[in-house]
């Protein structure tokens, strides 16, 4: 694999199909999923894809960035995953969270990291991308003429950051289910692309955290999340703090929720990513 370094210590774009992406309707970089590497000193680290929120619309910059380089300071190598938005819908942001898995195991070597330690991280909607991709998975097409797609593209842990869970009323994100299935969506689609309904005992162990007055995602969407983790028997951590605005990110303003970053750094830690 060439030597994608430009000058500096992290890498350049990488582009998940350099050929062009599955359904791609256009050729800006809003119709090419690509991945930001972040890298850490040493060999075998473990790693994990960020896929930053947006509604489905968007992604936002500060669910990303810094997000990789707070990772970086644990000793964990990142992924800023450019995932596809509105006007694009259902499965191509799902295909390019599950490539991006691929993709980073495929080239394990060369990233120095371990494929066996590979986590999704997402924040509101990235965060419904996340579980969904936790919950939608298969263990890689051995016979693949494509060696990516010979890799798994089950996380081995998530991170759910005051997620986007459900698609059903009373407690979606409207604006995340109307860009990610369109407005006029069928129930059984909604019902389906509802993420607390798809968990197995297979799921990955989790870890979730949420504002409870988080006016754009309610609360509960971390707690359904949660209640199915349990009862499937996955392990997981649920932090809710008392207070803070949707899409607070590592939350440097808001002394109280601002320790979600400990806490998940010591669960990562007990997870093995360290």
């Amino acid at each position: 694999m060439q030597d994608y370094r430009n000058g500096e210590s992290e890498l350049e774009q990488l582009l998940l199909w350099p050929h062009g992406a599955p359904l791609a309707v256009g050729e800006t970089d809003e119709d090419i999923p690509a991945i930001t590497p972040y890298l850490v000193e040493g060999d075998n680290r473990p790693a994990i894809v960020v896929c930053p929120g947006g509604g489905y619309g968007m992604r936002a910059d500060h669910e990303g960035d810094p997000i990789a380089r707070w990772l970086n300071g644990l000793g964990i190598s990142a992924f800023v995953l450019r995932y596809r938005v509105a006007p694009y819908q259902y499965p191509c942001a799902l295909m390019d969270a599950q490539r991006a898995l691929r993709y980073v195991r495929s080239e394990a070597d060369f990233f120095r990291i371990d494929p066996k330690r590979v986590g999704l991280l997402g924040f509101s909607a990235g965060g419904h991308l996340t579980a969904n991709a936790g919950t939608s998975y298969d263990a890689g097409n051995a016979e693949a003429a494509d060696h990516i797609d010979r890799e798994s593209c089950r996380p081995d842990l998530l991170v759910l950051c005051y997620p986007v869970i459900t698609l059903t009323d009373p407690f979606t994100h409207t604006g995340s289910r109307d860009n990610l299935l369109g407005k006029n969506a069928e129930q059984s689609r909604i019902e389906e692309m509802s993420n607390e309904r798809n968990v197995t005992a297979d799921t990955p162990p989790t870890f979730l955290w949420h504002t409870s007055d988080d006016g754009a995602v309610p609360v509960e969407n971390s707690m359904l999340f949660a209640a199915a983790l349990s009862k499937h028997k996955v392990p997981f951590d649920l932090h809710v703090y008392a207070h803070g605005r949707h899409g607070l990110g590592l939350a440097n303003d808001q002394p109280h929720a601002v320790g979600w970053t400990d806490a998940c750094a010591s669960w990562l830690e007990l997870q093995g990513f360290k």
